[in-house]
Protein backbone atom coordinates (compact mmCIF):
# COMPACT_ATOMS: atom_id res chain seq x y z
CA UNK A 1 0.00 0.00 0.00
CA UNK A 2 1.44 3.34 -1.03
CA UNK A 3 1.77 5.81 1.83
CA UNK A 4 -0.01 9.14 1.72
CA UNK A 5 2.73 11.76 1.55
CA UNK A 6 2.44 15.36 2.68
CA UNK A 7 2.71 16.50 -0.93
CA UNK A 8 -0.51 14.66 -1.72
CA UNK A 9 -2.42 16.50 1.01
CA UNK A 10 -4.63 19.50 0.36
CA UNK A 11 -2.44 22.63 0.31
CA UNK A 12 -4.10 24.05 3.43
CA UNK A 13 -3.21 20.89 5.37
CA UNK A 14 0.51 20.91 4.56
CA UNK A 15 2.55 22.15 7.56
CA UNK A 16 4.75 24.63 5.67
CA UNK A 17 1.89 26.12 3.70
CA UNK A 18 -0.26 26.18 6.83
CA UNK A 19 2.46 28.09 8.70
CA UNK A 20 2.81 30.60 5.88
CA UNK A 21 -0.92 31.25 5.63
CA UNK A 22 -2.01 30.99 9.27
CA UNK A 23 1.13 31.49 11.37
CA UNK A 24 3.17 29.11 13.52
CA UNK A 25 0.65 29.18 16.38
CA UNK A 26 -1.92 27.45 14.16
CA UNK A 27 0.24 24.33 13.86
CA UNK A 28 0.21 21.37 16.21
CA UNK A 29 3.44 20.22 17.87
CA UNK A 30 3.56 17.30 15.45
CA UNK A 31 3.26 19.62 12.46
CA UNK A 32 6.05 21.85 13.77
CA UNK A 33 8.33 18.85 14.25
CA UNK A 34 7.37 17.60 10.78
CA UNK A 35 8.70 20.85 9.31
CA UNK A 36 11.97 20.30 11.17
CA UNK A 37 12.49 16.74 9.95
CA UNK A 38 11.12 17.39 6.42
CA UNK A 39 10.38 13.73 5.62
CA UNK A 40 9.20 10.55 7.26
CA UNK A 41 9.98 6.96 6.32
CA UNK A 42 8.64 4.44 3.81
CA UNK A 43 5.48 3.85 5.85
CA UNK A 44 4.87 7.22 7.52
CA UNK A 45 4.70 10.85 6.50
CA UNK A 46 6.74 13.38 8.46
CA UNK A 47 3.64 14.32 10.46
CA UNK A 48 2.79 10.70 11.30
CA UNK A 49 6.35 10.04 12.38
CA UNK A 50 6.30 13.20 14.49
CA UNK A 51 3.05 12.09 16.12
CA UNK A 52 4.63 8.74 17.00
CA UNK A 53 7.66 10.44 18.54
CA UNK A 54 5.41 12.71 20.60
CA UNK A 55 3.22 9.78 21.64
CA UNK A 56 6.31 8.09 23.11
CA UNK A 57 6.61 10.99 25.58
CA UNK A 58 2.86 11.40 26.17
CA UNK A 59 2.85 14.50 23.92
CA UNK A 60 4.88 16.37 26.54
CA UNK A 61 7.42 18.78 25.03
CA UNK A 62 9.43 18.88 28.27
CA UNK A 63 9.81 15.11 28.10
CA UNK A 64 10.71 15.32 24.42
CA UNK A 65 13.54 17.69 25.32
CA UNK A 66 15.01 14.98 27.55
CA UNK A 67 15.45 12.48 24.71
CA UNK A 68 19.06 11.91 23.71
CA UNK A 69 20.31 11.75 20.15
CA UNK A 70 20.49 7.95 20.45
CA UNK A 71 16.89 7.77 21.66
CA UNK A 72 15.68 9.94 18.78
CA UNK A 73 17.58 8.01 16.13
CA UNK A 74 15.93 4.82 17.39
CA UNK A 75 12.81 5.97 15.51
CA UNK A 76 12.72 4.71 11.93
CA UNK A 77 13.19 7.73 9.70
CA UNK A 78 15.18 9.80 12.21
CA UNK A 79 18.86 9.86 11.40
CA UNK A 80 21.57 11.84 13.19
CA UNK A 81 20.93 15.01 11.17
CA UNK A 82 17.19 15.04 11.97
CA UNK A 83 17.83 14.19 15.62
CA UNK A 84 20.28 17.08 15.89
CA UNK A 85 17.74 19.40 14.28
CA UNK A 86 15.10 18.45 16.89
CA UNK A 87 17.52 18.83 19.80
CA UNK A 88 18.72 22.19 18.45
CA UNK A 89 15.18 23.55 18.08
CA UNK A 90 14.24 22.52 21.62
CA UNK A 91 17.45 24.04 23.03
CA UNK A 92 16.72 27.33 21.25
CA UNK A 93 13.25 27.32 22.76
CA UNK A 94 14.70 26.85 26.22
CA UNK A 95 17.21 29.64 25.71
CA UNK A 96 14.50 31.97 24.42
CA UNK A 97 12.60 31.42 27.66
CA UNK A 98 15.72 32.09 29.69
CA UNK A 99 16.56 35.27 27.77
CA UNK A 100 13.22 36.82 28.70
CA UNK A 101 14.90 37.51 32.04
CA UNK A 102 17.98 39.30 30.68
CA UNK A 103 16.83 42.85 31.38
CA UNK A 104 17.20 42.86 35.16
CA UNK A 105 13.93 41.29 36.23
CA UNK A 106 12.64 42.15 39.67
CA UNK A 107 12.08 39.36 42.15
CA UNK A 108 8.81 39.67 44.04
CA UNK A 109 8.12 36.06 44.97
CA UNK A 110 9.46 32.52 45.09
CA UNK A 111 7.24 31.68 42.10
CA UNK A 112 9.16 34.20 39.99
CA UNK A 113 12.46 32.60 41.00
CA UNK A 114 11.07 29.19 40.09
CA UNK A 115 9.90 30.46 36.69
CA UNK A 116 13.35 31.90 36.05
CA UNK A 117 15.41 28.91 37.15
CA UNK A 118 13.26 25.88 36.34
CA UNK A 119 14.15 25.92 32.61
CA UNK A 120 17.83 26.03 33.58
CA UNK A 121 18.03 23.33 36.27
CA UNK A 122 14.61 21.75 36.72
CA UNK A 123 15.16 18.83 34.34
CA UNK A 124 18.84 18.09 34.97
CA UNK A 125 19.96 14.60 35.95
CA UNK A 126 22.58 16.04 38.32
CA UNK A 127 22.51 18.72 41.01
CA UNK A 128 23.55 22.30 40.38
CA UNK A 129 23.71 25.15 42.89
CA UNK A 130 23.00 28.69 41.68
CA UNK A 131 22.78 32.15 43.20
CA UNK A 132 20.76 35.16 42.06
CA UNK A 133 22.40 38.41 43.13
CA UNK A 134 20.09 41.37 43.71
CA UNK A 135 20.38 45.13 44.12
CA UNK A 136 18.35 47.42 46.39
CA UNK A 137 15.39 47.28 44.01
CA UNK A 138 15.40 43.46 44.05
CA UNK A 139 16.56 43.48 40.43
CA UNK A 140 18.67 40.52 39.37
CA UNK A 141 22.23 41.68 38.76
CA UNK A 142 23.53 38.24 37.85
CA UNK A 143 22.77 34.52 37.85
CA UNK A 144 25.79 32.49 38.83
CA UNK A 145 26.44 28.76 38.95
CA UNK A 146 28.39 27.97 42.10
CA UNK A 147 28.73 24.24 41.70
CA UNK A 148 27.78 21.22 39.65
CA UNK A 149 27.59 17.85 41.33
CA UNK A 150 26.27 14.33 41.15
CA UNK A 151 22.82 12.81 41.29
CA UNK A 152 22.31 13.34 45.01
CA UNK A 153 24.56 16.20 46.09
CA UNK A 154 26.66 19.19 45.14
CA UNK A 155 29.22 21.04 47.26
CA UNK A 156 28.99 24.79 47.76
CA UNK A 157 31.96 27.10 48.28
CA UNK A 158 30.46 29.77 50.54
CA UNK A 159 33.53 31.99 50.13
CA UNK A 160 33.02 32.07 46.37
CA UNK A 161 29.32 32.85 46.88
CA UNK A 162 30.10 35.99 48.87
CA UNK A 163 33.14 36.96 46.77
CA UNK A 164 30.86 37.20 43.75
CA UNK A 165 28.27 39.16 45.74
CA UNK A 166 30.89 41.72 46.79
CA UNK A 167 32.18 42.05 43.22
CA UNK A 168 28.64 42.84 42.04
CA UNK A 169 27.87 45.14 45.00
CA UNK A 170 24.82 42.98 45.65
CA UNK A 171 22.78 43.69 48.76
CA UNK A 172 20.74 40.49 48.70
CA UNK A 173 20.65 37.07 47.13
CA UNK A 174 18.46 34.07 46.46
CA UNK A 175 20.11 30.67 46.29
CA UNK A 176 18.66 27.63 44.61
CA UNK A 177 19.53 24.10 43.64
CA UNK A 178 17.72 21.23 41.99
CA UNK A 179 16.79 17.76 43.20
CA UNK A 180 16.99 15.26 40.30
CA UNK A 181 15.00 12.80 42.41
CA UNK A 182 11.92 15.00 42.03
CA UNK A 183 11.56 15.46 45.79
CA UNK A 184 11.29 19.01 47.08
CA UNK A 185 11.89 17.96 50.68
CA UNK A 186 14.97 19.76 52.07
CA UNK A 187 17.72 17.52 53.40
CA UNK A 188 19.63 18.09 56.62
CA UNK A 189 22.54 19.37 54.51
CA UNK A 190 20.22 21.81 52.70
CA UNK A 191 19.16 23.28 56.04
CA UNK A 192 22.73 23.51 57.32
CA UNK A 193 24.04 25.34 54.25
CA UNK A 194 21.05 27.72 54.32
CA UNK A 195 21.76 28.64 57.93
CA UNK A 196 25.48 29.03 57.21
CA UNK A 197 24.88 31.36 54.24
CA UNK A 198 22.30 33.41 56.11
CA UNK A 199 24.70 33.88 59.01
CA UNK A 200 27.59 34.80 56.73
CA UNK A 201 25.48 37.29 54.84
CA UNK A 202 24.35 39.03 58.01
CA UNK A 203 27.93 39.96 58.85
CA UNK A 204 28.44 41.42 55.36
CA UNK A 205 25.05 43.17 55.11
CA UNK A 206 24.08 40.85 52.27
CA UNK A 207 20.65 39.43 52.99
CA UNK A 208 19.66 35.88 52.05
CA UNK A 209 16.07 36.30 50.88
CA UNK A 210 15.30 32.68 50.02
CA UNK A 211 16.60 29.24 49.17
CA UNK A 212 14.64 27.24 46.59
CA UNK A 213 14.79 23.52 45.93
CA UNK A 214 13.66 23.11 42.34
CA UNK A 215 12.36 20.08 40.48
CA UNK A 216 10.81 19.75 37.05
CA UNK A 217 7.29 20.58 38.18
CA UNK A 218 7.48 22.14 41.64
CA UNK A 219 9.68 23.75 44.26
CA UNK A 220 10.22 24.28 47.97
CA UNK A 221 10.85 27.78 49.31
CA UNK A 222 12.63 28.12 52.67
CA UNK A 223 11.19 31.63 53.00
CA UNK A 224 7.60 30.66 52.22
CA UNK A 225 7.85 27.86 54.78
CA UNK A 226 9.29 30.06 57.51
CA UNK A 227 12.72 28.42 57.50
CA UNK A 228 14.74 31.58 56.84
Amino acid sequence: MKKLTIKSWAVDDRPREKLMSKGASALSAAELIAILISSGNKKESAVDLSKRILASVQYNIHELAKLSLNELTAFNGIGPAKAITIVTALELGKRRQLESFIHKPKIHSSQEVFSMMQPQIGMLAHEEFWALYLNNANEVLSKYQLSKGGITATLVDVRLLFKKAIELSAVAMVICHNHPSGSTHPSKEDKVITKKIKSGGASLDIKLLDHLIITEKSYFSFSDNGEI
